[in-house]
């Protein structure tokens, strides 16, 4: 198998920096780029008129000023929606960033972005994935890009689209179950994507022996993360990676 030349990050900030800025919003990825995190994990899905904008629920409730589900919304009523002013009032007039205007503003401060490919509820996993992997793979270069996914049917198309060495995929888990070795063989996964809380040495230490990178979610404690270091984790993705400072395995690695 022949990866992309990722160099991982020890952190990344989840869903931009989403512990000062309102999630998943260009405000959030240049608040992470303005304290040196050059890592953004984010969420990406389809409005209803197939738009792909950056997004995590499948609800508009929680993180703007509307109500109603994605599915139900195009383009220019999503663009009407303040994504901002939930968080505080700085953000206020936040708006919905699509897909293209969110690896724009990437691609302008070269940064790294592993996307998550959401699949609510009643969503098509070819509309999606189908627009979304051609979109990063013209935009971005492979050793700056992650697509990730709890889905395995859109990692397999995925997968179908880009060969691994154009395109690293990882495997997102709530916990590592019987069956995590055959969902990362059947698709090439580049990377292991797993919840903090769930995981353990032996676990760790398998998904190092199949030769998978070691990536885990959503760590803000980094006291009580540290010890987890030592097991093989490479990267973190944090609300708030600026809290890792002091706190990680070596500190001189380069930048974050």
């Amino acid at each position: 198998m022949s990866d992309p030349r990722i160099a991982l990050p020890r952190l990344m900030a989840h869903r931009g920096l989403s512990a000062r800025a309102p999630e998943n919003t260009l405000a959030a990825v240049r608040a992470a780029h303005e304290v040196g995190c050059y890592w953004v994990e984010l969420d990406v899905q389809l409005l209803g008129d197939g738009t792909p904008v950056i997004w995590h629920d499948a609800t508009v409730n929680r993180c703007s000023d509307g109500r109603g589900t994605l599915a139900d919304l195009d383009y220019p009523r999503a663009r009407q929606l303040d994504a901002g002013s939930w968080f505080s009032d700085h953000f206020r007039g936040e708006p919905m960033a699509t897909l293209r205007e969110m690896l724009e503003l990437i691609n302008r401060h070269e940064m790294g972005l592993n996307l998550e490919l959401k699949l609510n509820r009643g969503r098509s996993v070819a509309a999606l994935t189908d627009v979304v992997v051609p979109t990063l793979l013209d935009a971005l270069p492979a050793e700056r890009l992650i697509l990730s996914s709890f889905n395995d049917d859109a990692l397999a198309r995925a997968r179908e689209i880009a060969p691994a060495s154009q395109l690293a995929l990882g495997v997102l888990f709530e916990g590592l179950n019987s069956d995590w070795r055959s969902r990362c063989e059947a698709i090439e996964a580049y990377s292991v994507h797993a919840d903090w809380k769930r995981l353990n040495r032996r676990q760790a230490a398998a998904v190092a022996e199949a030769g998978h990178h070691l990536i885990c979610y959503t760590a803000n404690d980094p006291t009580a993360f540290a010890h987890q270091w030592s097991w093989g984790v490479e990267c973190v993705i944090s609300d708030d990676p600026g809290s890792f400072a002091g706190h990680l395995p070596d500190e001189s690695s380069g930048r974050q």
